[in-house]
């Protein structure tokens, strides 16, 4: 992208742990930036952070850090983007926000490059990044749903400690030592939610992720059965979601049932996904070969394996799906939305 304008860029939420991955791969992608302003909030500022060999200094977000910006990136908090993303867009920018805050709000598109790279260009200034497990989910579905349509979805997720923050993870490690130590584990960050109980994470499976709603599901899980249906355009699809906490750093994997509304030939749908932009398909069985969230952590791409045919319903199709859920599924669909900007201006 060198040959393209260059670009003043702000990063909202630069000290956290999708901020630095977004500011990683500005850097590694060379993209075009003329300055980039790192933001946070006012307990973080005054944190150098390092880019393209330099050290830059994160201020305080406020209304008038977007002056001159032209895209901003947002992964500080859906509180904050309310608050600053309108003036962001008030400068000029146009605003990429990796949170819940403007997902379902049928002015914003809800992008995921490899499903609807087209609903870019109905933005008003936002654009939202889609939950980090149903990044991966329609990733690996919309190449079946272009060919077959699809009916249904039956999620289950097994969700790294990641996605709830580095106090998280800090939580897991040191939940982990205790244990094995033999020493009284005291739970403090997981589950996040509105209630003050809270669950030892190590050696664990906690199924909840955020608040539960009045339906019994949790915003998670509702996050995946809304998005799911925005982003693929659809609907009628049928969306069910469990969404599971498991003591893994980095990685989400997910268990997938869909039922397609056209009769399909396995290998067929293997070749589908092992074509599909950002898919990597890992299945063979007989050499135990499948996704792990060991092995997607660090990488871009959404893995995909144990492909198989549904034993009760005939159009029935079960997956594997894993991806590094601060990459794709938040900092690099962010970056790649940047990128479509870029090109684009």
């Amino acid at each position: 992208m060198s040959n393209q304008k260059l670009f003043n860029v702000a990063v909202v939420g630069a000290t956290g742990a999708v901020g630095e991955q977004i500011i990683k791969l500005l850097e590694s992608r060379e993209f075009p930036i003329n300055e980039l302003k790192l933001l946070s909030s006012a307990r973080s500022a005054g944190t150098r952070l390092t880019f393209r060999g330099k050290e830059v200094l994160v201020q305080e977000a406020t209304p008038d850090s977007f002056r001159g910006v032209e895209i901003a990136l947002f992964s500080a908090g859906g509180d904050v983007t309310k608050e600053l993303a309108p003036h962001a867009i008030a400068h000029g920018a146009v605003c990429i926000d990796n949170t819940n805050a403007f997902r379902m709000d049928p002015e914003t598109p809800l992008v995921v490059p490899e499903v609807n790279i087209e609903k870019i260009n109905e933005h008003k200034g936002l654009i939202a990044n889609p939950n980090c497990s149903t990044i991966q989910m329609v990733a690996a579905l919309k190449p079946l749903q272009d060919k077959y349509g699809i009916a249904k979805i039956i999620v289950s997720t097994y969700q790294a400690v990641s996605g709830a923050g580095s106090r998280a993870i800090d939580e897991m490690l040191r939940q982990t030592r205790a244990s094995l130590d033999g020493d009284t584990v005291n739970p403090d960050i997981l589950p996040v939610g509105s209630l003050p109980v809270k669950h030892q994470i190590a050696f664990n499976a906690i199924p909840q992720i955020d608040k539960f709603q009045e339906n019994g599901y949790t915003l998670e899980e509702m996050k995946m059965v809304r998005e799911t249906k925005k982003i693929m355009g659809d609907e009628s699809i049928q969306v069910t979601a469990t969404c599971v906490r498991i003591p893994v750093v980095y990685g989400h994997s997910e268990s997938v049932y869909v039922e397609l509304k056209n009769d399909y030939d396995l290998e067929d749908v293997k070749q589908l996904l092992a074509n599909a932009p950002g898919i990597t398909l890992v299945d063979d069985p007989a050499a135990q070969q499948y996704p792990l969230a060991t092995e997607a952590a660090g990488k871009p791409d959404v893995f995909v394996g144990r492909l198989r045919r549904d034993l009760g319903t005939e159009r029935g199709l079960n997956l594997w799906i894993v991806s590094d859920n601060l990459l794709k599924g938040a900092a690099w669909n962010a970056v790649q939305i940047a990128e479509y900007i870029a090109i684009g201006q």
